[in-house]
Parts: structure tokens; sequence; C-alpha cells
């Protein structure tokens, strides 16, 4: 059939005479390929920085709604410009007539792609959640980690090893998330364990000011060590204290300060730290020196 652009309402594409008139598929595809193209390069120039400006605007403090404007806006851009080059190409009656081709597809959809679904709706859920964000640090049952994007399909999370995560969206809408660093401050516990006949005061003490050596240790409510647990050798004294901005900072660094802190204290004051738990035995032993020789008996 010929190929036309007037019933699209398009404005003509300029493509060599030759190809045109041999009327062959080469000349559709070269039509489709430079309309797609050119309505694709001139959203990305126009539409999508507006778009993504005004969301900035509006959302100065969800980078996650910002960063999923521009994956889902870049593909609502290239679905727009692959219709527009069908439509240019002049196979727009496959949209009206195809009903058969169009019915196929969606039950390949409905089947095929239920879990792709699933898992698109669930992104949709997350970027609409306002206490679940880019930059936070999250915790649910298969591990933990910085969220870094939101896609359509997963969630990209970057763990302490640096190592990123793609968990699937699915995955965190239907289990519980933690947030134990997405807010301005966090409490770090530490358990210490000391002897019995450790002065608990004096360690307590030091313990506290290990604490409040670190930087971004929070004055109020102030650091605070408490005799937790009498265990069977040891005593466990559990700090407690608050570090602010804990999604900017280094917590696994905090914790590890805060027990080289610690260690080196207790070396100074003399105090034991983690003593082995003793046991006392007792009972009858006997030891043979060799054949025919003398037994000899020791007991306690």
């Amino acid at each position: 059939m010929p190929r036309t652009l007037a019933q699209t309402g398009i404005p003509p594409i300029p493509v060599p005479e030759d190809l045109l008139a041999s009327g062959g598929a080469l000349a559709d595809v070269i039509v489709f390929v430079v309309v797609t193209l050119t309505v694709y390069l001139a959203g990305r120039a126009t539409v999508f920085p507006l778009a993504v400006r005004a969301v900035r605007s509006r959302n100065r403090n969800n980078p996650t709604i910002q960063s999923a404007t521009e994956t889902y806006l870049a593909v609502v851009l290239a679905g727009a410009a692959t219709v527009t080059g069908i439509l240019a190409a002049g196979y727009g009656s496959v949209f009206a007539e195809s009903a058969l081709l169009i019915a196929a597809l969606t039950f390949a959809v409905g089947t095929a792609g239920r879990d792709v679904l699933g898992s698109l709706v669930s992104g949709l859920f997350l970027v609409a959640d306002p206490d679940f964000n880019v930059g936070d640090w999250i915790r649910w049952p298969g591990g933990e980690g910085t969220v870094e994007a939101v896609d359509f399909r997963v969630t990209r999370i970057r763990t302490v090893d640096y190592e990123t995560l793609t968990v699937p969206n699915t995955e965190l809408t239907s289990n519980t998330i933690t947030r134990p660093y997405g807010r301005d401050r966090f409490r770090i516990t530490e358990t210490v364990h000391l002897a019995y006949d450790d002065d608990i005061d004096r360690a307590r003490d030091l313990i506290i000011k290990a604490a409040r050596a670190e930087q971004r240790t929070l004055p109020d409510p102030a650091p605070e060590a408490r005799v937790a647990d009498l265990g069977e050798g040891t005593v466990a004294v559990r700090a407690e204290f608050l570090v602010r901005e804990p999604a900017d900072g280094d917590i696994v660094g905090i914790r590890s300060r805060f027990r080289a802190r610690v260690v080196d204290a207790f070396e100074e004051a003399d105090i034991t730290l983690g003593p082995a738990s003793g046991r006392e035995l007792s009972g009858h032993v006997d030891v043979t020196v060799g054949e025919g020789a003398d037994r000899v008996d020791a007991a306690e």
C-alpha cells in the first residue's frame, strides 16, 4: 500500500525519492527509525528536563521520586516515539485492525508478565512511600544496605561491603522494612564483658568516656553504661549512646572506634576484658606408665 503521512498528521520526513518510489520495506524502516529518533531526542531535550526540574523543585527532600521520574519518563518517551514512528511509516492500521494480535499480546502479558507487572506496581508503591527514599539505610529479612535506585522490577541496594544487590520490589513490599539509619539520630548499643573481681564503676566510667570521645555522639541524652547481665564468669555491661546524622556517617567505623577506645582504656586501667570462664575439676585419674610398670594414682 502507498506510504503517506497525510492521514497521521505528522510532518513529512526527508527521505530519498528513489527509496520511496521503490515502495520497498527499506523506505518504511528508514521513516520509522528517523521519526522515532527525532521524537525521542526532541522529548529528551525539551519535555524531559522540564518535567524533571518541576519534580525536583516540589520534592527536594525526596530523591526517590526524582529518580523514579527520570526512569519512568524515559520509558514513556520511548513508547511515544515508537508509536509515532509506526504511524509515520504507514502502519497505523496495525493498532485498529489487528484485534487478534492485540488479544494475543494481552494474553501473553497477563500470563508470562504477571511477576513483572507485580514488581512494577510494587515499585510504584515504594516510590510513593514517604518513608522509603534513595539514600536511606534499610534492613529487611534478606539483608541490609543503602537504597541507590528504584527501577521498574528491582530496587538496587548497596551493602556495607560496597556490593550492589538487585532486590525484587515485591520482596520489599511483602516484608517488614526497618530504617535504623533513616532519621537524624541513631542509638548504638554495645555489650562489654568484665570479670567479677574488676572495678565495675571504674569500667563504666571508661566506657562512657569512650562513647563521648566520638565526634558524632549527641550530648543529650548522655551516653550510659548499665550492668545488663550477671553471667557464670563475667559481668555484662551494656553501653548506649546516640549519634547524629547516621545516614551520612560510617556506623561500622563508629562502632570500631568505640571498641578500640574501650580496649585501650581497659589495658591502661588493668581491667580484664571478657575473661575466660573458670572451671573447677575434681575426681580421680589412673595413669599407667607401661606394661608391667607400677600404677601411678593421682587424685584431687
